[in-house]
């Protein structure tokens, strides 16, 4: 699953952000933070999941969550390569209105 579009959803983003504060959280904490039915999270749980964001591990009768650290380094390293495009597409940009400048365009 595309983890972009899996990060569209604002709810989904919450979620990420609520096991990024607190680390591991059970699906009672995760649900008790919306004001969305549990089915709706168990289903952001799962795009989540699939997306490879964040982890699941059973922990008796509890499915505890966490952010999976590699999921989210496939994102920033994505972003990373983008900043690094535009900053210097920026830069030749820049440049070339400065040589405009200096010649006196």
């Amino acid at each position: 699953m595309d983890k972009f579009a899996t990060l569209a959803d604002p709810n989904r983003r919450s979620i990420l952000e609520m096991l990024a504060r607190k680390g591991q959280l059970s699906v009672k904490d995760i649900n008790d933070g919306f004001d969305i039915s549990a089915p709706a999270v168990s289903q952001h749980l799962k795009v989540l999941r699939e997306a490879d964001l964040i982890s699941v591990e059973k922990q008796a009768q509890q499915r505890i969550y966490s952010i999976n650290t590699k999921g989210i380094d496939e994102v920033w390293a994505w972003l990373n390569m983008m900043r690094q495009y535009w900053n210097e597409r920026f830069d030749a940009l820049d440049t070339l209105l400065i040589e405009d400048t200096d010649n006196g365009q």
